[in-house]
């Protein structure tokens, strides 16, 4: 696929970039031969591939659901600039 100067001054607006008039007939060029390897892509029979979410076949390792840490407000609270009766403290935003 062949694009054109004025093709690409499109593409270049709607993808919100500038471009300078001197550098449109080397970009058709390199956006066409992006679409000529398309192209051959499209050709290559996938029709017995099946689909894949990643590079490897792997499944994630399960763990139970336990809690591991926690029961010391008081550690946690330490860090708080400010707190109110075991809670994080918080200016007022809402008058």
């Amino acid at each position: 696929m062949s694009l054109d100067d004025t093709t690409v001054r499109k593409i270049a607006h709607l993808a919100r970039i500038n471009v300078a008039e001197t550098d449109l007939a080397p970009l058709a060029k390199e956006l066409s031969g992006i679409l000529d390897w398309i192209e051959q892509l499209q050709e290559v029979d996938t029709s017995a591939v099946e689909p894949m979410t990643g590079g490897t076949d792997m499944t994630l390792n399960w763990r139970k659901d336990a809690v591991t840490d926690g029961g010391h407000p008081e550690k946690v609270l330490a860090n708080a600039p400010e707190s109110h009766e075991g809670f994080f403290g918080v200016p007022k935003v809402i008058e």
